[in-house]
């Protein structure tokens, strides 16, 4: 697996050391490094029918995620199955990338300028989504600023084997606090473990009280090992500790990539990703 930029393949390289990990998160901001992110989220827990899971990945990476690069300029962050022994299946996360809120409203503009609320140029599209698919619940999120974009952790080389997607729940006006102290107290912690922090966000239209944080972990084995130690308040630093204390609810949950999955393949699904005889 590839790690922040560190190549190794799953269960056979060293694990990013603290400090390693602590760095990979902890870019500089303003001049001199990287751009701040003021990019907005789209995050998405879709319910899936049947046994249409993979149906369903291919057809928003290879399908519709090309469309909405080339007019809307909205990237593809991520599209994964739960893991269904952690959390409910069969289900998917997506999450798409948009210019900020005027990039938000362009694409808003693209989709509801029509009668049906719906770009007509994805109506095939739409209609085949929708027998592999129940519904869905749909967030906006804001990235803490010194997240990475999906086009910086592709360059890095930034990839789990599985991926840990933590919501939480904090007092309300507490969330941008709570990643800043995810930034310094918790990247180390997790860090021990080879984890390395692919994203950190929270929740916009509401009252700052709710992050997800999304971990891409190199391997399974040191999945386990994390889950053990944490479970048994080994070697946490006191994080455990001071996140019963500033949370009001947490879950953690694993996912694993689609095929097409941007960590998973070091970029964006494109037109040549495409199966059988698909046409827009």
């Amino acid at each position: 697996m590839v790690q922040g930029g560190a190549r190794h393949a799953a269960g056979h390289g060293p694990a990013l050391t603290p400090r390693t990990a602590a760095e990979v998160s902890r870019r500089p901001r303003g001049s001199g490094g990287p751009p701040i992110n003021d990019k907005i989220y789209i995050h998405e827990f879709i319910t899936i029918t049947r046994h249409n899971r993979a149906r369903y990945m291919q057809h928003m990476t290879a399908n519709f995620s090309p469309i909405a690069q080339e007019e809307r300029h909205q990237l593809c962050y991520g599209v994964w199955g739960i893991v269904g022994s952690t959390a409910w299946w069969p289900g998917v996360v997506n999450l798409w990338e948009e210019d900020g809120f005027a990039g938000l409203a362009s694409s808003f503009r693209h989709e509801l300028s029509h009668p049906a609320l719906q770009d007509p140029k994805l109506e095939s599209w739409w209609a085949a989504a929708a027998d592999m698919r129940s519904g869905g619940v749909d967030r906006l999120l804001l990235p803490a600023p010194w997240t990475r974009t999906i086009e910086q952790l592709c360059a890095d080389g930034v990839r789990g084997e599985v991926y840990a997607h933590e919501q939480i729940t904090v007092p309300p006006g507490q969330a941008a606090d709570f990643l800043e102290r995810v930034r310094e107290e918790a990247v180390p912690y997790y860090g021990r473990f080879g984890w390395v922090l692919a994203g950190a966000w929270r929740t916009a239209l509401g009252d700052d009280s709710e992050c997800f944080l999304l971990w891409a972990v190199p391997d399974l084995e040191r999945w386990a090992e994390f889950e053990a130690a944490y479970d048994a308040d080994r070697a946490t630093g006191g994080w455990k500790a001071r996140l019963r204390a500033s949370a009001r609810s947490f879950q953690r949950i694993l996912l694993a990539d689609a095929p097409l999955s941007p960590m998973r393949i070091g970029r964006q699904p494109g037109r040549a990703d495409r199966a059988g005889d698909w046409a827009e």
